[in-house]
């Protein structure tokens, strides 16, 4: 399986060859999905929260439905505190894809219905998380994602 190195922890993953095309385990939906550059910083991002983070795998949903002014989208990853609230919010783009104002202003979307204190936006090369303070409106960029204690 020859994916890009990625600026997140290597992880362990199990694939398999369906079709011709490669399929990679997700251990929060527990089935096999297709191997794109998305879905491989998905699985990278995913098991950072887990094993680094500490976020648990029964509080995360991955691509997560949304309605956002009669549409329909899914976040890449909604992270859930100990209430079912959302906490963290993640959207994962393929590592060619540069992290932009179009990236913030996706996320944005998606959490105007889901009010996450947390968003993190990553390619797996580069990463920006920031707290969101909804009384004041500010934005504070963390250095990371903070550790789960919610």
């Amino acid at each position: 399986m020859l994916m890009q190195e990625l600026n997140l922890p290597k992880i362990d993953i199990k694939s398999k060859l369906v079709n011709e095309s490669i399929q990679i385990f997700d251990i929060v939906r527990k089935n096999f999905f297709v191997l794109t550059p998305e879905e491989w910083v998905r699985q990278h991002v995913i098991h950072y929260l887990i094993f680094n983070k500490k976020y648990p795998k029964g509080l995360m949903q991955i691509e997560k439905l949304i309605k956002y002014n009669n549409l329909k989208t899914r976040a890449d990853i909604v992270a859930l505190n100990k209430n079912a609230d959302p906490i963290l919010l993640v959207e994962c783009k393929a590592p060619s894809i540069k992290i932009d104002k179009n990236a913030f202003d996706q996320i944005a979307k998606y959490n105007f219905t889901l009010k996450a204190k947390y968003l993190f936006v990553t390619n797996g090369l580069k990463h920006y998380c920031c707290e969101m303070n909804y009384i004041t409106g500010e934005k504070k960029f963390l250095k990371e994602v903070p550790d789960y204690n919610f």
